[in-house]
């Protein structure tokens, strides 16, 4: 292997940002990219319309709502790392859109708001990590309001997350007292972020730090300080890239405290890109030739153009503009004449991508959510989910003399993961599938803003839908037949079978014990020969 190629994915720093809404996750993200040099101004993030570059929410319904509903990838170098920052949706009704996007990283930052702690949506995301064996650097923020005893939030990740924590930084005061942080190993201090380098003291009892703090706050900080380096466990960076334990930073987002010390840790601490399992080997990011997979798909994010990409995670070798490159579900080639970097909507051409990186790739609908492309390997990358809606509605649009051009919209938004789409065997109109009711508010907007269909949804009569399958093809037609008003197919063409409530689904699966309804379903798990 070249050694150039080596350093270039040793440089790399792929992660995203996992937290419950209102944590503070958007603001932590502006602060990273500040420092990175991506953005020039705080608050570019969430700016106002003539920066629509410079922000990670980009959607018109994100800006009205203050909330991220799609992920957004933004790359930027800082201390001679790359990093690609995912900045995953926080609700809760785009769960989906954020599991697939955490296929993608090889590290997450938790941030946790100082005074609310472990939140419900901050567990579940924490669940997802662990299941892929996701290392996470937890960030309490927003010290600088009132807040919980540092210690209090500690045992409350242990004991709520089952993981082990390494306080790497303490917070100065809290609250209106907040000034800084106290690095616990380096025996260092820092304030405001602009202050770029640690200053080194003689211990929590420094004259230094003692002149950050209110007088009545002193002792306390010092006899918190000393029982965090006595008591807590000492970082372990083997145990942190098993997921085992979690090194945690303390800082105010808004304040820009600690956020410095945050993205350190990420290019210190955090793992290169890590090997992904193929169908038939596992593959490792230093493997020469070029590999990658699709994890998510977004269709006009350029409304002048209509544009269409494919955002792409490199894993192994060097992806190329120009080059041409092996789509494993259909085995035709295709060619990588413009792939590109993005910062938020703002995009420029990617001449070489590495392991790690994320680059999107403009298309007409060649590629598709769980897309695996090669240098001519006819492997296929795992472990791309998709969740079984829970939300079932039919479309009724305004106009009938439209349906033509619905089809063709509900198709491209089901191709990029907005909803899923079923088409009934018995012929009658198409339903879409959603996890939860904002994914609807967004579907309809889009149709609206991006193809002048304005639409209503009208209550199906089904609530409940499971893909299904069989040991022999009989046994699965047969079930089929008996069922066909009750059956449709997904975007690839596999059978669901829709019920109109959980009792008649676990009644006919009593009922049919050799057919498999699952919940989740691999996107693309078949190659091409």
């Amino acid at each position: 292997m070249p050694e150039p190629l080596a350093e270039e994915v040793g440089r790399r720093r792929t992660f995203a940002i996992i937290s419950h809404p209102d944590a503070g996750k958007t603001t932590l993200t502006e602060k990273l990219l500040l420092f990175g040099g991506a953005i020039q101004l705080a608050g570019e993030v969430k700016a106002k319309k003539d920066r629509i570059q410079t922000r990670s929410d980009w959607m018109k319904i994100e800006r009205e709502r203050g909330i991220s509903v799609v992920t957004s990838v933004m790359t930027f170098e800082y201390d001679n790392h790359v990093f690609n920052l995912l900045d995953t949706p926080g609700h809760e009704d785009f769960a989906d859109d954020t599991y697939r996007t955490l296929t993608a990283v090889d590290a997450a930052v938790m941030v946790i708001d100082a005074a609310k702690g472990i939140e419900p949506r901050t567990l579940k995301l924490f669940e997802v990590c662990r299941l892929r064996d996701i290392p996470i650097i937890t960030f309490v923020n927003k010290m600088d309001r009132e807040a919980r005893n540092p210690f209090e939030i500690l045992d409350e990740v242990e004991q709520k997350l089952a993981l082990d924590t390494a306080p790497m930084t303490w917070p100065i005061g809290q609250g209106k007292s907040f000034s800084g942080t106290y690095h616990l190993a380096k025996s260092a201090m820092r304030g405001p972020d602009r202050e770029t380098a640690l200053t080194p003291v003689n211990g929590p009892e420094s004259d230094k730090v003692a002149g950050l703090l209110p007088e009545n706050e002193r002792e306390t900080f010092i006899e918190e300080t000393s029982l965090a380096v006595e008591a807590c466990r000492p970082f372990d960076l083997e145990a942190f890239r098993e997921g085992h334990l979690t090194p945690v930073y303390f800082g105010s987002a808004l304040k820009a405290f600690g956020v410095r010390d945050l993205i350190n840790a990420l290019g210190e601490l955090a793992p290169p890109p890590r090997a992904q399992v193929a169908d038939i080997r596992t593959v490792e990011a230093t493997d020469a030739k070029m590999t990658a997979f699709v994890f998510k798909i977004q269709a006009n994010m350029d409304p002048n153009h209509r544009d269409r990409i494919a955002f792409v995670r490199v894993c192994s070798g060097k992806l190329q503009r120009g080059m041409k490159a092996r789509l494993s579900r259909t085995g035709k080639p295709m060619g990588l004449s413009a792939p590109q970097f993005f910062f938020a909507s703002q995009r420029q051409i990617a001449d070489t991508a590495y392991a790690g990186d994320v680059v999107g790739i403009p298309n007409h609908g060649t590629l598709r959510i769980g897309d695996t492309l090669t240098e001519g390997e006819a492997l296929v990358f795992q472990g791309v989910p998709n969740f079984a809606p829970e939300i079932l509605r039919r479309v009724r649009l305004e106009d009938a003399m439209k349906a033509k051009k619905l089809k063709e919209a509900l198709q491209q938004m089901a191709e990029e993961g907005v909803v899923q789409l079923f088409s009934p065997e018995d012929g009658s109109p198409a339903i879409v599938g959603v996890v939860g009711a904002l994914q609807l508010d967004v579907l309809k907007e889009r149709l609206q803003a991006e193809y002048g269909l304005p639409v209503s949804f009208e209550m199906a009569r089904f609530s409940v839908c499971r893909w299904i399958s069989a040991p022999e093809k009989p046994e699965l037609e047969r079930f089929i037949d008996r069922h066909r008003g009750d059956i449709a197919r997904d975007l690839d063409g596999d059978p669901v079978f829709l019920a109109s409530d959980q009792f008649s689904l676990n009644y006919e699966a009593e009922r049919y014990p050799d057919i498999k309804m699952v919940a989740i379903k691999e996107y693309h798990v078949a190659k091409a020969a």
